[in-house]
Order: C-alpha cells, then sequence, then structure tokens
C-alpha cells in the first residue's frame, strides 16, 4: 500500500521510513471520504454516473489517471535490482512467497465462500454475492508492496530482505496475478472477462512497473540518490490524495447501497480480518520452523499478511464496475488495513521472546 514516506533509493543503505501522523490516521480520512462520497453521490447522483459512464474496454478513465497517480510514485520506490539479493534470506523468501502466491489467494477464497457465501448469505444482497467473493479473491491476490517499508520498520525488519521480497513479489505479480484471479473467479463460478483482466494487469502493473524503472533510472542518473529522495518526497502526497480521491468516487456510486444496508461493510471486514491474522501467523511460524531471523521473520509476516489495495480497487472496477459489490470488497479492505496491520506490528514485537526460543 502506498504511502508519503521515503525510502532508500539503493540496497547498500537503506533508510527505514517513519510512519507520520497522517498515515497513521489513514483509516479516519479513509471514513472521512466515504462519508464524503456517500453525501456527495446522494445530493449529485447525475455527476457520479456520468464519470462513471467515461470507460473504454470497461475501464474507466477518470479512475485509471487516479490508479496511476497512486501506483507510479510506490513503484518509483523499489530497485528491481535488488533481485539479485534474493538468495541472502532464502528461507524468509520462501516462507513469504509460499504464503502470497500458494496460500492467501485460495484462502481467501474459501473465506469467502464460506462466510460470505454460506454463514452471511441471509444478511447480503442476493444479487451481489458472487460479485463480493471476487472482489475478496482479487484483494488476496495482490501482496502489498510500498507499505511493508512501514511495517518492516516497525518491527525492526532486516530491510535489504524487505527490498528484495518487494522486488520479488512485483516481479511475480506481472506472471501470476491474472492466471490466479482468473482461475479463482472460475473456480467460483463468476464469469471471467479475460480481456478485461488482462487489459488491467497490463495498465495497473505491466505498464507502471516499466515507466517506473525507466523513471527512477533518469532520476538516479541525473541526481542519484538525493534526488531520487526528493521526488519521491515531492509525489508521496500526491499518491495519497489520488486514494482518497478514489474512494470520493467510489463511494459516491455506491452510496444508495450502503445507506441502505450499511451492515453489508461490517460483514465484507469479517473474511478479511480473518485472513490477516491467519497468513501473517503462517508466516511468521514458518519461518521460525526453518530457523530464520526474527528481523527477516517480522517483515515476512507482514508481507504475508497485507494487500495491494491499489490494484485490487482498480482491478475490481475494470471487471465488474464501479457499483459492482467486487469494488464494495476491495474498498473494505481499505478501511481495515492500517489498524489491522498495526495489531499485526504488535504482535509481532511483543512475541519476539518467544520467537527466539527456538523450536527443538
Amino acid at each position: 500500500m502506498n504511502k508519503p514516506a521515503v525510502i532508500a533509493a539503493n540496497v547498500t543503505a537503506p533508510q527505514p521510513p517513519v510512519m507520520n501522523l497522517f498515515d497513521r490516521l489513514l483509516t479516519l480520512w479513509v471514513a472521512l471520504c466515504i462519508v464524503a462520497g456517500v453525501v456527495l453521490g446522494q445530493a449529485t447522483p447525475d455527476v457520479f454516473h456520468a464519470i462513471g459512464a467515461m470507460t473504454i474496454a470497461q475501464v474507466n478513465l477518470p479512475v485509471a489517471v487516479l490508479i496511476w497517480l497512486m501506483i507510479v510514485p510506490m513503484l518509483l520506490k523499489i530497485d528491481l535490482g535488488a533481485l539479485r539479493h534474493v538468495g541472502a534470506h532464502w528461507r524468509g523468501m520462501v516462507a513469504t512467497v509460499g504464503v502470497n502466491w500458494m496460500v492467501k489467494p485460495f484462502s481467501m477464497a474459501l473465506l469467502g465462500w464460506l462466510f460470505v457465501g454460506y454463514l452471511f448469505r441471509p444478511y447480503l444482497p442476493a444479487t451481489q454475492i458472487d460479485s463480493y467473493i471476487a472482489g475478496l479473491i482479487i484483494l488476496a491476490a495482490a501482496p502489498c508492496t510500498a507499505m511493508v517499508f512501514v511495517w518492516s520498520n516497525l518491527v525492526e525488519g532486516e530491510p535489504h530482505f524487505t527490498l528484495s521480497q518487494i522486488a520479488l513479489n512485483d516481479t511475480i505479480m506481472v506472471v501470476a496475478f491474472a492466471p490466479i484471479v482468473g482461475l479463482l473467479l472460475g473456480l467460483s463460478s463468476i464469469t471471467v472477462p479475460w480481456d478485461t483482466l488482462i487489459l488491467s494487469v497490463v495498465l495497473y502493473i505491466v505498464v507502471p512497473v516499466i515507466a517506473a524503472q525507466v523513471w527512477r533510472g533518469m532520476v538516479l542518473r541525473r541526481g542519484g540518490t538525493a534526488e531520487l529522495q526528493r521526488t519521491l518526497k515531492a509525489l508521496g502526497s500526491l499518491s495519497l490524495a489520488a486514494l482518497l480521491l478514489t474512494l470520493v468516487l467510489l463511494f459516491g456510486l455506491q452510496g444508495q447501497q450502503i445507506v441502505a444496508q450499511p451492515l453489508v461493510i461490517l460483514l465484507l471486514a469479517v473474511p478479511i480480518l480473518v485472513q490477516v491474522y491467519f497468513n501473517a501467523g503462517l508466516a511468521y511460524w514458518l519461518n521460525r520452523r526453518l530457523g530464520t531471523e526474527w528481523c527477516v521473520a517480522g517483515p515476512s509476516a507482514l508481507i504475508g499478511a497485507s494487500n495491494f489495495f491499489e490494484l485490487a480497487v482498480a482491478t475490481a472496477i475494470a471487471l465488474f464496475g464501479f457499483q459492482s459489490g467486487a469494488a464494495l470488497a476491495t474498498v473494505v479492505g481499505v478501511l481495515v488495513e492500517v489498524p489491522v496491520m498495526l495489531s499485526v506490528v504488535y504482535i509481532v514485537r511483543r512475541s519476539r521472546p518467544w520467537y527466539e526460543r527456538r523450536m527443538a
């Protein structure tokens, strides 16, 4: 998740970011944008419907621009050259990649079916059940990127591991995101618009990754690390502003449904919370079993639990539309992300003595 935190430009001297007050209150800003979106959507529905209709190949153009403003500055922080350091902490890499790509999307599909498709079905709109499950799957299929640097700093994580793991995840995501989402949506009996899904991957992963790496190289050649730091600092607020504006637009179109059924938000949060704690605990335990140092296990657990919700929101909107249950489900992920991940940080820090008592 992208935040205005300044991180190192290379893997030789990573400088961990500090989570400022504005970042720590992200849930508050998200909540305020939800309220603003609902109110504006009720007051000026024609404006929001006009924005929602501005699409090409089912991709909403205003949202596409906002997503780029969110994602590109975040990807600018990632040094794909860090992939050469993958072998230095291979045990942590194995645990994190296994949880991110072999467990989390599938466990979320199971949790979505259990909670949304079965336990909560009587309390949710029948026409949106499949769409809610689809949104949860999309949310879990993309591991978090830049915000992990903040979480890693808060648990005194090994910065070289964090940077190389994020670079590896971004590389895997380019080729694995669409097949995993398509497979799981198919297993959930949800029609997969493959052309739109592939277009979303190109628009929101492939092109931004290439653009960010080209831009990063130009900045480093022009002014080195110091210039990159200045650029990231200047772009930090832009990314967060784009996120918040996207939420206003999304909830402007979702407003009528939310006002009519506020219980939906609470119920959708349940499987998200369960999967965060389950996957964080699994990654943490696997690292301990593999004999990984605590400074690697901490960020591994956090990377294993958190989500790249910017991509999830964009993909859900592109696949199912602004007013879909899928889009709403991914936005619920935004709402709970920061407080839940801070609780995982607290658990990891408090459990350090237990972790360092090696299992026989």
